[in-house]
């Protein structure tokens, strides 16, 4: 056994729901192993109902498994707005989120979250980042215009598989993108930091 799987024997079970999300995800996308999975799904699940956002805001919904686990955390009355880029994931992701028993509090859209998620005109209490590493920075910056002073950014794969230390990858534009995000957020006065070696990296982020 390894400590992997004894942490998942020892936290709560992930939905049935959840797991059949994951396994078709990994078996009819070709990137599965970006979906969050059943740790970091609990661990979303977790922080929402610890800071009680209202709205909720997620850049990167690829196949819905984090949003459909931060939706469960969230009370009623609230509400996850949830961009995905890539149109090609909406036939796969789109029936997945309307299908499921949070389907009521999630708003899923294609389109440039950049772009698009400023004109909502709403305030959020928490983000989630998960899109494309090489624009972090900028994402970063985006998201902090729409968060309210002591709202949470939570950033996913901040440490690239190890490669933000490998030497091997200082050509690589999406590590390039995930260092200068780092560099950028640890040096940034407006928040408060800490990441967590959780899988891919995860790092907390406060708004003073």
């Amino acid at each position: 056994m390894t400590v992997d799987d004894y942490i998942l024997q020892h936290i709560e079970p992930e939905p049935e729901y959840l797991y059949r999300l994951w396994r078709a995800t990994n078996i009819h996308t070709i990137h599965g192993r970006m979906v969050s999975g059943h740790l970091q799904g609990r661990l979303l699940k977790m922080l929402v109902e610890m800071l009680r956002p209202r709205n909720i805001l997620e850049v990167g919904t690829f196949s819905g498994y984090s949003a459909l686990s931060m939706a469960e955390g969230l009370e009623d009355g609230g509400r996850l707005y949830t961009f995905e880029i890539n149109d090609e994931m909406e036939d796969f992701t789109r029936p997945w989120i309307e299908g499921s028993p949070v389907a009521d509090k999630i708003c899923f859209m294609i389109g440039d979250a950049m772009v698009e998620a400023p004109r909502l005109g709403v305030t959020f209490d928490m983000a989630f980042i998960d899109g494309d590493k090489r624009t972090y920075c900028e994402c970063y910056d985006m998201v902090l215009g729409v968060l309210r002073p002591g709202g949470f950014i939570i950033a996913d794969n901040t440490l690239w598989d190890g490669h933000v230390v490998d030497p091997a990858y200082d050509h690589d534009h999406q590590t390039q993108g995930i260092r200068r995000f780092n560099d950028y957020v640890a040096q940034d006065p407006r928040t408060e930091q800490v990441i967590l070696p959780l899988r891919d990296g995860l790092t907390i982020i406060r708004k003073k």
